[in-house]
């Protein structure tokens, strides 16, 4: 039985979970003033530098004695920046329900060799914050970009914790309401919500934080570009735009243009508000069809940004052949680019739902959904 596609497929078919799809006005010559050629520690380069930062702290309303730093290495750089400093003066309680989340517990465990309890949920749940002792160091994910669950807000999380919350907010900063009361440490890139260019991290410490880093010194050998503290005192420079290494100017200029465009929207309200509506459209799809669900079993941990679905007809005899064809489909028709499961992550599809997507778009997405499961359903019976 033959069946036509869609007439239409999305404007921008990006729904890549990193690096994300660009804002949706983006264009190269907004990146014209840029400071190419520049150093970065040149007037110019440090007026950006410090302009990027003191952006991502309007934007997200970040408190005014909170540090915030442009790291190396994205923010799996940023995550083990905090981790190799900050860990090791207490207990560690690391929690995980992810294959980032669990890609910390190796390396504080298996590298670092850290006291830590472990604590772990399958794909599509998350762990009772309610079991989690906060007197320990408690690393996290917010949001588990590979498994499309968050945690719902910080209300399990106590004021009067003695350890200090790690938290890689990568794919939630800029679309999720962070508590920046109950966060001490909290990391992410421009690569994902706001869509910017890969290789950037941003650290983000409170004071109690910056207490421990001055007041406690690893026991292991500290690479240069960990290192935020010498002579036992902050190194205040970090945290104004004089970065450890190298930035490159080019994705300093475009993040500046995200952030403008943020501004543009409705700061952080708007941006969360695009990505709600942009998940909502995926949410409201699954309900309305019987083969195919959100991997989330909780509603209330459902992620607005990375959406990961899965297929439940009983028809399907291979769901990760299955799930990778339809993949295919819709690559090789130009309607969604990169939204197979992570490698980790149970057979399905994930799919971007971030600020800079648009909803007509995720619509549009949907009937391709819809086309592209019918038809590998039909050619599955016509080959059984």
């Amino acid at each position: 039985m033959a069946h036509d596609h869609p007439a239409t497929r999305p404007a921008n078919p990006r729904f890549s979970s990193g690096p994300c799809a660009k804002i949706p006005t983006f264009t190269l010559d907004k990146l014209s003033d840029a400071a190419l050629g520049r150093s970065h520690r040149a007037k110019i380069g440090k007026e950006k530098l410090k302009a990027a930062i003191e952006g991502t702290r309007e934007i997200l309303g970040i408190p005014a004695d909170y540090k915030i730093g442009i790291v190396p290495a994205s923010d799996t750089g940023a995550v083990e920046m905090a981790m190799w400093s900050l860990l090791g003066a207490r207990k560690a309680t690391m929690v995980a329900w992810e294959s980032f989340g669990s890609g910390w517990v190796t390396d504080v465990v298996k590298q670092l060799k850290i006291d830590a309890e472990v604590k772990t949920a399958g794909y599509g749940e998350i762990v009772d914050f309610a079991e989690v002792d906060f007197d320990t160091d408690v690393v996290f994910t917010w949001n588990g970009t590979t498994s499309g669950v968050r945690v719902p807000n910080g209300d399990k999380i106590p004021a009067d914790r003695e350890g200090l919350t790690i938290c890689d907010a990568t794919s939630a900063a800029f679309a999720q309401d962070l508590p920046w009361d109950k966060l001490d440490v909290t990391t992410f890139s421009w690569q994902k919500v706001m869509g910017g260019e890969a290789a950037h991290g941003m650290l983000v410490l409170s004071p109690r934080a910056v207490e421990r880093l001055e007041s406690y010194t690893p026991t292991w050998p500290m690479p240069k570009i960990f290192r935020m503290t010498k002579g036992g005192k902050l190194i205040e420079g970090i945290f104004v735009g004089e970065t450890i290494n190298t930035p490159s100017m080019l994705a300093v200029e475009d993040y500046l243009v995200a952030l403008d465009w943020a501004r543009s929207v409705g700061g952080l309200q708007g941006l969360r508000n695009r990505a709600d509506a942009n998940a909502k459209v995926l949410w409201d799809f699954c309900d309305e069809h019987d083969w195919i669900e959100n991997l989330a079993v909780d509603p209330s941990t459902r992620s607005n940004t990375s959406v990961c679905l899965k297929f439940t007809d009983a028809r399907i005899k291979d769901g990760a052949a299955f799930a990778k064809a339809i993949a295919k489909k819709l690559d090789d028709y130009n309607a969604a680019y990169d939204i197979g499961a992570y490698r980790d992550a149970p057979a399905g599809l994930r799919v971007w739902c971030g600020a800079t997507v648009e909803a007509a778009d995720v619509e549009k997405l949907t009937l391709w959904l819809k086309w592209a499961f019918e038809t590998e359903i039909a050619a599955q019976t016509e080959t059984a």
